[in-house]
């Protein structure tokens, strides 16, 4: 199962109950599809870059949350009863990609990591080119002000 990011953005009037509940209930629908829960993080009240209009006003805070999960890739089609959630501003899913979980992560090769060179950033062995490049420049500007005279 791939893991996913469901970020959610909370009018920010809403109680802690009421957060919960709505937390719970993702992921109870998450549970019941054969899926895992891996963390939650709630981020607080953010100052938005824009406001976002509802029926009730609009908004330029929200709480903001985010519920990692290992779901089915149909996830996201199921989730979409949350647009009717008054509580909610704005919802999103993002899929994680490129990670390998459970038994792919158990059978990798370490010697598939990477691998660096023995040399270093600033090991350069250009050095000469740069006093050639500063002879260079030097003999450039001696010209110009001997034309300038």
């Amino acid at each position: 199962m791939p893991l996913y990011d469901c970020m959610l953005l909370l009018k920010p009037h809403v109680k802690k109950e009421a957060l919960k509940d709505l937390v719970a209930r993702v992921g109870k629908h998450v549970y019941s599809r054969n899926g895992v829960l891996t963390d939650i993080k709630s981020f607080g009240t953010v100052q938005l870059g824009y406001g976002i209009k509802k029926l009730d006003g609009r908004y330029y805070k929200g709480q903001l949350m985010q519920m990692t999960m290992m779901a089915t890739p149909n996830i996201n089609k199921e989730l979409h009863y949350l647009n009717k959630e008054d509580r909610l501003l704005r919802w999103l899913l993002v899929k994680h990609w490129d990670s390998n979980y459970g038994l792919e992560f158990l059978h990798e090769n370490e010697e598939d990591e990477f691998k660096f060179s023995q040399g270093s950033l600033y090991d350069d062995d250009s050095d000469e080119d740069d006093d050639d490049d500063r002879a260079e420049y030097d003999a450039e500007e001696a010209s110009k002000d001997n034309d300038g005279l």
